[in-house]
């Protein structure tokens, strides 16, 4: 039915844009436009009977003109249809491109090759949240795609996978609502919906359904649908939906059999448990209420999750230490964090050590197989009250977790242990291993005060011109008097973060008296090759793919001056000013 639609809706088109065009041709020239053929004909004719009469020639030749006319005005048209449907172009994002000193062509002249190499690597890194900042602003900023070597939909699947491993919901619920791309980039849909319905939110995954405003096409959507449709009171609409799509020739056997159980029309209790999908499994659990699942190694994360959050793993809780299979599974469940730490831990204080082997447990844990020895290990920590003795069996114990490739199941406690360790009494050889596992708290940091300094040029209050708080010609009047206070003071050395500062001023017109240009040395800027080929082709997108995948993992703060100096040089060589000046708060000030 969608397809009819589609296609009647373009033929109507069509015919609305040929009759305008055949307006425009009666108003060009008089004559019966109905007739073009017989005005064909009769214009043949004139030609092949007066072939030898030159006298009647240019008369011809001007009547065969006017035709060809008309008839390439009529195909103009046609051709003017065509390429309004073959040039469609979907512009996908969330802002506007002035909000970033961006624009709608960013994407225009960079090479889909590229892109793809640079999307490559990101997808590797663990982005730092200043990375994934850039990375937002450059991929859902409103904006053409691509076009060599790329097509529209490979460059909207780097978007969409990008939003996945993202994985802020929020985020990419604004994103298909705003585009209303739920049914066209199905993926995208399904994981959002899958996530919150994992973590027992069906109501969720049913609200964000429903803002959908666009016939379902896709199978698992459609059922998605009609079950929220179930749920929300609404079975005669859901029932008539699905009747007619049976029509259609949707079969699904396991579906409909849960559907009917939910509508009462079968009363026999079907205890089959599908892992398919998400909603498959959440509708075995729901019609069965002595649901009972025992996940093993090969269960999918996903339906730990829902497990876990719907309560569903309380046989774990009872588990008994001599099932070491099953204590093995819940180490690997914990790893994939597919279940909670702590009741993994509880486990490991069940286990029963004698005193020498708690005293000597350097040593006798090596004597264990792998899930006591991280038992006593653990017992060993709890029982330690020396600092410095417990951050060595800490160390310990990651590196038995890590020997068995399950790095990630002591991560949440390990950081807990550590936040109530002194710094200060951290012997040399274990600060390393203390400093990179520590729960570093990015929310204390954004909420630090700035505090200026205005003796150092950069740190000064003349920053708050970033901020959109002095006029064009203030700034220029306050910066040349600090830098005339500079020049007497012989002992100022104006650093790299100075010269950031006062490069960006001169990128944005801000005039320097050039008596100050001996204060410090105007150096070429670093900039790696590829990206300064990226600037001087203007593709605003691409450099900013380039510049968060250079950030990496590492915070704005932390990155070294020379690296910072070519991102604001580059940002600043691409008129790039709103995203430059929020780089400039977070690295400039100090903060206290």
């Amino acid at each position: 039915m969608k397809i009819l639609k589609s296609l009647n809706k373009n033929f109507f088109q069509i015919i609305l844009v040929f009759f305008l065009c055949l307006n425009s041709i009666a108003e060009e020239k008089p004559v019966d436009i109905w007739n073009v053929e017989n005005d064909e004909n009769q214009i043949d004719n004139t030609n092949s009977n007066s072939i030898n009469e030159e006298t009647n020639q240019t008369e011809i030749k001007t009547e065969q003109d006017i035709f060809k006319m008309q008839n390439l005005k009529k195909d103009d048209q046609i051709k003017l249809v065509e390429d309004i449907y073959s040039k469609e172009v979907e512009i996908l994002g969330l802002y506007d491109p002035e909000d970033n000193s961006l624009d709608i062509d960013m994407w225009s002249n960079s090479d889909g090759d590229q892109l793809k190499s640079i999307f490559s690597k990101i997808r590797k890194i663990d982005l730092s949240n200043d990375a994934k900042d850039i990375m937002e602003i450059s991929l859902l900023t409103n904006s053409y795609p691509p076009k060599k070597n790329i097509s529209e939909k490979e460059f909207h699947k780097f978007k969409n996978d990008w939003l996945i491993k993202n994985s802020d919901l929020d985020l990419i619920e604004e994103y298909l609502v705003k585009n209303q791309v739920f049914d066209k980039h199905v993926e995208l849909t399904r994981f959002l919906l899958d996530e919150h319905l994992s973590s027992s939110n069906i109501d969720k995954s049913c609200e964000i359904l429903s803002k959908n405003l666009k016939p379902l096409s896709d199978e698992y959507l459609f059922k998605f649908n009609i079950y929220c449709l179930i749920i929300n009171d609404k079975s005669e609409d859901a029932q008539l939906i699905y009747d007619l799509k049976k029509e259609l020739g949707f079969k699904d056997s396991y579906f409909e059999n849960k559907i009917s159980q939910l509508l009462g029309y079968n009363s026999k209790i079907d205890n089959t448990i599908s892992e398919k999908t998400i909603l498959s499994f959440h509708l075995a659990h729901k019609v069965n209420s002595e649901f009972v699942f025992e996940p093993n190694n090969g269960t999918k994360k996903i339906i730990w999750k829902y497990l876990n959050s719907s309560n569903l793993l309380e046989s774990f809780q009872e588990i008994d230490i001599s099932e070491i299979k099953r204590i093995s599974t819940i180490e690997k469940a914990v790893n994939n964090k597919n279940y909670p730490e702590k009741d993994l831990f509880a486990i490991y204080k069940n286990f029963q050590f004698n005193i020498n082997q708690l005293l000597n447990a350097e040593n006798s844990h090596k004597s264990l197989e792998r899930i006591e020895a991280r038992a006593l290990v653990y017992q060993k920590i709890l029982l330690e009250s020396d600092p410095v003795s417990k951050l060595k069996f800490l160390k310990i114990l990651k590196k038995l977790f890590k020997e068995d490739n399950l790095n990630e199941a002591f991560d949440v406690e390990l950081k807990k242990f550590l936040q109530g360790i002194d710094p200060k009494e951290i012997p040399d050889n274990l600060t390393s291993f203390y400093y990179t596992n520590i729960q570093i708290n990015d929310a204390e940091a954004l909420n630090k005060n700035i505090k200026f300094n205005n003796d150092i040029l950069h740190q000064s209050k003349l920053l708050n011109y970033f901020n959109g708080d002095y006029s064009k010609s203030k700034i220029e009047k306050d910066v040349n008097n600090f830098l005339k206070k500079i020049k007497k003071n012989k002992k100022y050395f104006l650093s790299k973060k100075d010269q950031i500062f006062l490069e960006s001023l001169r990128s944005d017109g801000i005039e320097i008296s050039k008596k100050y240009d001996d204060l410090y040395e105007i150096n070429e800027s670093e900039i790696p090759t590829d990206i300064q080929v990226m600037i001087n082709n203007n593709e605003k997108g691409a450099t900013l793919l380039r510049i968060a995948e250079v950030i990496g993992q590492d915070k704005l703060e932390r990155i070294d001056e020379d690296t910072i100096y070519f991102i604001i040089s580059a940002l600043n060589q691409l008129n790039i000013e709103l995203l430059r000046n929020k780089i400039l708060m977070k690295v400039l000030p100090l903060k206290v």
